[in-house]
């Protein structure tokens, strides 16, 4: 084992015992040391962590996530290796503008789905399937999703259990029948396609180990295009993390052409989503103009149908 990857199992170590989870930092900082190898690297350098980080062509935000993940190991590495060089902050730009949230119909749901069926791999083409369906009917993340473990499917009661969430905390995502079918049905599936998987992951790649985020956005790509989804606007394309707006903005809709109370019922769906607090959960409903309209509607009855 060279020194530097010896060095990663130790950083990985010492941050995760102080209770940093480090899974996407992890899997960059292995990419890296990968790298530095293939270039005869002996220690890092402010130059070689730029030149990798813009390796991708992801976000320019992705690119900046990666050097700082870079950032942090040489921090540490420093101290080991005084010649190791720590990448200033600020060198790669971030666009701090939020993307405008997709709402996806049911038709492109389905178009998405039916893309999925195109995939080589067997496995790829259930796997991408379920996963979809599952993001689109419960508003989970992309990332509880690929985390989910066997043992978090309880099919038995039609309940998902999503552990160790974005703020540390778990939760538990109820299940409609047809939902619960559908995970079964894959599961039969993937056993049949993968009877000696590595681990214990439900949703699992051809190689039968966990599937990885970056393969998952990368093959969500190639299915938007396969669908033929098209962006709306420029900061308005088809994401993954839009089937959670989505989920969010069709369920309040739901509620205010039932006449409920929305305000009353905004801190379930904050619970469900697992949210700190309703105020994350409204981001996911102020751009929709279709909600924005019937909220006004809403107001305008309130106020006794009058007009300024």
């Amino acid at each position: 084992m060279s020194i530097l990857r010896q060095c990663l199992d130790d950083y990985r170590s010492v941050r995760r015992s102080v209770g940093f989870k480090l899974v996407r930092e992890a899997y960059l900082l292995a990419n890296f040391i990968r790298f530095l190898e293939r270039e005869g690297a002996a220690t890092v350098t402010t130059q070689l962590a730029i030149a990798w980080a813009t390796q991708t062509k992801e976000s320019i935000n992705w690119r900046a996530d990666r050097l700082d993940a870079v950032r942090g190991f040489a921090r540490y590495l420093q101290a080991i290796d005084p010649s190791t060089e720590v990448p200033p902050p600020g060198l790669l730009p971030r666009c701090n503008r939020r993307a405008l949230p997709y709402i996806y119909d049911d038709t492109e749901v389905s178009a998405l789905m039916a893309a999925a069926q195109t995939l080589r791999p067997r496995i790829g083409r259930c796997t991408y399937a379920t996963l979809i369906g599952l993001l689109a009917v419960t508003g989970m993340r992309a990332g509880e999703a690929i985390r989910l473990d066997r043992e978090d499917v309880d099919c038995e009661h039609a309940v998902l259990i999503v552990r160790s969430t974005k703020f540390g905390k778990s939760r538990e995502v109820a299940l409609h029948a047809t939902t619960v079918a559908a995970l079964v049905a894959y599961g039969r599936r993937r056993d049949e396609l993968i009877p000696r998987p590595s681990n214990s992951s439900f949703f699992v790649s051809q190689a039968g180990t966990r599937l990885l985020h970056t393969d998952v956005n990368r093959t969500y790509r190639y299915l938007v295009r396969a669908a033929g989804l098209q962006r709306v606007l420029p900061r308005c394309r088809p994401r993954l993390h839009d089937f959670r707006h989505t989920f969010a903005v069709r369920t309040v809709l739901d509620w205010y052409r039932d006449g409920g109370d929305v305000a009353a019922r905004l801190p379930l769906l904050s619970t469900y989503l697992g949210h700190v607090d309703p105020i994350s959960t409204y981001w996911y409903l102020s751009a929709t103009p279709e909600l924005l309209a019937l909220a006004s509607q809403r107001l305008q009855r309130g106020l006794g149908g009058g007009h300024s």
